[in-house]
C-alpha cells in the first residue's frame, strides 16, 4: 500500500515523479507513505522536515554518509534530534577511524544531494546502520530521495531494503 501525505492544496499525485528510493521499495513490494511538504535551502534539515510536515521529531530520521578507514562509505540513519557518535560507528563498522563525507562527494557518490539523501536507491549498496531506537518503533521517517519529500516505512523493511542493521551509534 502506498499512500501519499501533502498539505491542502498539495502535489496532483497523478503528476508526482517517483524517485529511485521509491521505485526500490515498490520493486520489493515494500508499503510506504509519502509525506510532501515545501522546502527551501536555508531548511533541508530533518528538523525542519518534521515541522513541515506535522510529524514528531522522535519519528524523523536523517541519512547522513560517513567513510570508514577500512569499509569506505557507511550509511547511517539516525533520529533528527540526536547527533552521530564516529567513535560508536567506527567500533560497529569495523573501522579504527570513521569521518564524515564531505558534502562535495555526496552527489557523486550517493547520487543524492544535501536535504534529499536517502539510505534507499543510492548508485551503489553501502553498509547501512540505524540508530538502535528504530527498533521498538512502527515506523520511521526517512529522505525519499528529494529535497521536500519523506517516506515513512517500517524500520524493518529499511533494513531488509538496505541490508542494514540496527546499532548504538547515537550521542
Amino acid at each position: 500500500m502506498i499512500v501519499i501525505s501533502t498539505p491542502p492544496g498539495g502535489i496532483d499525485v497523478k503528476k508526482m515523479q517517483k524517485t529511485n528510493a521509491m521505485r526500490n521499495l515498490e520493486n520489493n513490494k515494500i508499503d510506504y507513505k509519502i509525506h510532501e511538504y515545501p522546502w527551501d535551502k536555508e531548511h533541508l534539515d530533518a528538523k525542519s522536515a518534521a515541522n513541515e510536515v506535522d510529524i514528531p521529531l522522535e519519528k524523523i530520521y536523517k541519512t547522513l554518509v560517513a567513510t570508514g578507514s577500512t569499509t569506505g562509505e557507511i550509511v547511517v540513519c539516525i533520529p533528527a534530534g540526536q547527533s552521530l557518535d564516529l567513535k560508536k560507528l567506527a567500533k560497529e563498522s569495523g573501522n579504527k577511524k570513521v569521518e564524515m563525507l564531505h558534502m562535495k562527494d555526496l552527489e557523486k557518490t550517493t547520487g543524492y544531494i544535501r536535504g534529499g539523501c536517502s539510505p534507499v536507491g543510492m548508485k551503489r549498496r553501502f553498509p547501512t546502520y540505524v540508530s538502535s531506537e528504530a527498533s521498538s518503533m512502527e515506523s520511521i521517517v526517512v529522505s525519499a530521495g528529494k529535497r521536500g519529500m519523506q517516506m515513512e516505512l517500517a524500520p524493518d523493511e529499511l533494513l531488509r531494503i538496505t541490508d542494514g542493521q540496527y546499532a548504538d551509534i547515537t550521542v
